[in-house]
């Protein structure tokens, strides 16, 4: 689905694109990735690897800052989706290894919890009640299932080779990564000055620590948690480097219930029947697609010569809410999806997309839109690339010459 804002009071453009890609766990960045990937095939002379700005938000700070670190889709398909990258090795168990050093400071802290309440209740036996013991020991329960260290780890392994850097300061592109202090509500921006000597990897770490699923990250004696706790996507940090195009990617929408069907065709029961779980979801995807949608409404007033183009599931994609979002085998499927009903999205709103994109120097490939063939695996077809220290080096030092022939107005 394609939310578009177009600018009501138009300028000249200078051709500045910014991104800004919000949090889905582990599937929703499968999504965004194919819509990613999907962007880069279909639109001519988009590179999505030379943005003027990106944003990122928990999942999405991950691809942010790998476009802005030049890892562009091709490469990210192949770490995550066909497995035959030959410079990063992924392992999906990285994202869901037990937080056993939370659960051993827990437990350590139970004696001491369960003395204290026990002396509370025999000075006052009338607090004996269910509502207390929640109180008094809700210290007991972990602030996050899973271990996110590892995740800081493989990144920054990731951010450190081949040319690439795990520092701010060393990017050719704005990247702002957005966490939320947990014990005041404060958003603070990874990235800006001030904040930009934190390494990329742990802004991401403490950026993606959902509650409940991982534990808080500690940055100079701050507790950050899931940068979404604030805002869905912080399309404001964008806007306000002065770009002229945006395009946004949102991932969590609420499922129609009545109209949705699952890929085998069965339309799914009533979401309450699925407990919990499902009811919790719904919620959450309500109130993250409504701050969307009012965010583009005030948007489109603050900001009435930007261009604006945002993707979301439809709500009729069962698939996508009922897809475990953390089953890496549905990966991708949910890749490759999001790919084609993207194009699709651009090939339906192709007359209003294409002079819009023309004023910023791009052009809506039809060749690629019309053509039934083409998927994610066909844009994948070719063998990956070997890539060395030195030949990356090179690739990135002739990327820059290009960029500069091209600023002059030569190339």
């Amino acid at each position: 689905m394609l939310l578009l804002q177009p600018a009501t009071r138009h300028r000249p453009s200078h051709s500045r694109i910014g991104i800004a890609i919000a949090g889905g766990g582990p599937i929703g960045g499968m999504y965004e990735l194919g819509v990613l990937r999907a962007l880069e095939q279909a639109i001519d002379g988009l590179d999505l690897t030379a943005l003027d700005v990106y944003v990122g938000v928990s999942s999405g700070a991950f691809l942010a800052a790998s476009l802005a670190n030049r890892i562009d889709t091709e490469q990210m398909c192949r770490i995550f989706i066909t497995g035959d990258a030959n410079d990063v090795r992924f392992d999906p168990d990285t994202f869901v290894r037990p937080a056993l050093r939370e659960y051993r400071q827990r437990l350590a802290a139970a004696p001491r919890l369960v003395r204290d309440w026990w002396r509370r209740m025999l000075k006052d036996p009338t607090s004996l009640h269910l509502g207390e013991a929640v109180s008094s020991l809700g210290a007991l329960v972990p602030t996050g299932l899973f271990d996110n260290g590892k995740i800081g780890h493989f990144l920054h392994q990731a951010y450190t080779r081949h040319g690439r850097s795990d520092d701010f300061r060393d990017l050719k592109r704005t990247l702002y990564i957005v966490a939320v202090d947990i014990d005041n509500g404060e958003v603070v921006c990874f990235g800006k000055p001030g904040w930009d000597d934190v390494p990329i990897s742990r802004a991401i770490q403490a950026s993606s620590a959902l509650p409940v699923l991982y534990p808080p990250v500690e940055i100079r004696g701050r507790q950050f948690v899931d940068g979404a706790l604030r805002r869905t996507m912080h399309a404001s940090l964008a806007f306000d480097e002065g770009i002229d195009l945006f395009f946004g990617i949102n991932p969590l929408v609420p499922v129609d219930a009545s109209k949705a069907q699952h890929s085998n065709g069965r339309r799914p029961d009533r979401l309450a029947s699925g407990g919990l779980p499902m009811v919790l979801s719904q919620t959450f995807r309500t109130l993250l697609q409504s701050r969307v949608q009012v965010g583009m409404q005030r948007h489109a007033q603050q900001y009435n010569d930007i261009d604006q183009i945002v993707f979301e599931p439809s709500p009729k994609d069962g698939d996508m809410f009922f897809t475990n979002a953390f089953s890496y085998g549905a990966r991708a499927d949910v890749c490759d999806f999001a790919y084609g009903a993207t194009l699709a999205d651009l090939r339906e709103r192709y007359d209003v997309l294409a002079p819009l994109l023309a004023r910023h120097g791009l052009v809506l490939r039809r060749d690629i839109l019309d053509d039934p063939t083409h998927s994610l695996d066909t844009s994948l077809a070719a063998a990956p690339r070997r890539i060395t220290e030195a030949t990356e080096r090179l690739r990135r030092a002739l990327d820059d010459v290009d960029a500069a022939l091209k600023a002059r107005g030569t190339g």
